[in-house]
């Protein structure tokens, strides 16, 4: 698979006119081709709904193209959760799952209408607690244990995560629950991370579906809903093969048809909670070749650095780049492509084969759609850079300014003048 910018030279170069690199760029045409492709591989489920992951990407601009198609929001903070207030969420478009979390948290997303996500059996007492009583309509987290296992393939390993109750704390859980008044029910799991594999849902989805039969039989309680999470990847690789939607949806829908239809519990909602899949391939880092260094190297320098996207310096993570008017030179110069920061892991690629830069040059970054703003910081003082839409008719807004040095000094209550008179 050759990857290709979603976006011109030409049209970059009209926005870099108005907006000066670094910034992340956004395909509006992909990201709504991609959210129904997603409503219309689980349309066989009546009460399916998709809660987008916010922190994958928090834009309300972006949130607002997603709500147009039936979508929710994932939410896991109190800023996360106001997001989705502004955006004009209902009650029972939030889910809210977070974990160590505080009392005023829990109260504000029951306040908008929220789900609430039990990340452990002791929130039980917690919740009731914070908000004077429990929900009548609640979800319990599901941790497995062990490993994750696909083919003999090692997906995961649940054992190690944080997250999610035994199978005797969740059904202990749902007891105690429906002694305290709630009446609607859901499970959670979240078992593996950017799978590019068919295989990963259906398989979660046994799991989850034979723990809610095993559920209904040992309390009488039917579960109403079960979330699936994350976890579907995107191929970040051109040598990797893409997720087919409608493939996962059928796989899970045969195995809902397996178990619980017969089960008399064919009324059960799926849920997703998808961030990296929904938004990944259509967000680039678009950046330009500002210095270039030979020494026991070639480095190519760029006016980005990790604070623009930190996932190839924090993980070692792959993201393709292209050239921009390039594109069908030979790949012939090795290059380490780095950033400013004073750490020498601020590299977006290593020992990558590309066509001769030359300063000035425009390179895209590709798919930094999900965790790739949304994981920025100010290390070395660094100011996060602006966010574009690029829409289906060619055209663009910017739906976040760039930090300036007054934002990064806001904070600083104590010495408002100095400040000002820096920044003005």
């Amino acid at each position: 698979m050759k990857k290709r910018p979603f976006v011109t030279l030409e049209t970059l170069q009209k926005i870099i006119e108005e907006i000066p690199t670094p910034f992340h760029l956004y395909d509006e045409a992909g990201i709504r081709k991609n959210a129904q492709a997603l409503k219309d591989a689980f349309s066989w489920n009546p009460g399916f709904k998709e809660y987008f992951a916010v922190k994958a990407t928090p834009n309300p601009f972006l949130l607002s193209i997603l709500r147009a198609y039936g979508c929710g929001y994932d939410c896991s903070s109190l800023t996360e959760l106001m997001l989705a207030k502004t955006v004009g969420c209902e009650p029972g478009d939030v889910m809210f799952s977070s974990n160590d979390t505080p009392p005023e948290e829990f109260r504000f997303a029951n306040e908008i209408g929220g789900i609430i996500n039990l990340d452990d059996i002791t929130h039980i007492e917690y919740v009731e607690k914070a908000i004077g009583s429990i929900p009548e309509t609640i979800c319990c987290r599901y941790n497995p244990g062990g490993l994750f296992v696909i083919s003999n393939d090692i997906m995961d390993n649940p054992g190690d995560a944080k997250y999610g109750m035994t199978k005797p704390q969740i059904i202990q859980a749902f007891r105690i629950l429906h002694e305290k008044g709630a009446r609607r029910f859901g499970i959670h799991a979240f078992l593996a991370s950017n799978t590019v594999t068919n295989d990963y849902y259906p398989m979660l989805a046994k799991l989850l579906f034979e723990l809610a039969a095993e559920i209904k039989e040992e309390t009488g309680i039917a579960v109403s809903f079960i979330n699936l999470s994350g976890g579907i990847g995107i191929p970040y690789s051109p040598d990797d093969d893409p997720n087919d939607i409608y493939a996962i949806g059928e796989g899970v829908r045969r195995v809902y048809e397996e178990v619980l239809v017969p089960e008399g519990m064919g009324d059960v909602a799926i849920f997703t909670e998808l961030g990296r899949f929904m938004m990944g391939p259509y967000g680039c880092l678009v950046t330009k070749a500002i210095h270039e260094k030979h020494t026991h190297k070639e480095y190519i320098g760029v006016d980005a650095c990790a604070v623009n996207l930190m996932r190839p310096a924090m993980y070692g993570a792959y993201h393709h780049i292209t050239v921009m008017g390039k594109e069908h030179a030979p790949c012939d110069h090795m290059y380490d492509i780095t950033g400013s920061l004073c750490e020498n892991n601020d590299k977006f690629a290593i020992d990558r084969f590309l066509p001769r830069i030359d300063k000035g040059d425009l390179l895209v970054i590709h798919d930094t759609g999900a965790h790739g703003f949304s994981m920025g910081y100010n290390y070395n003082g660094k100011l996060r850079s602006a966010e574009v839409l690029l829409h289906e008719d060619g055209t663009f807004t910017k739906i976040r300014r760039a930090e300036t040095p007054r934002d990064y000094f806001a904070t600083f209550d104590v010495f408002p003048e100095l400040f000002s008179k820096l920044t003005d």
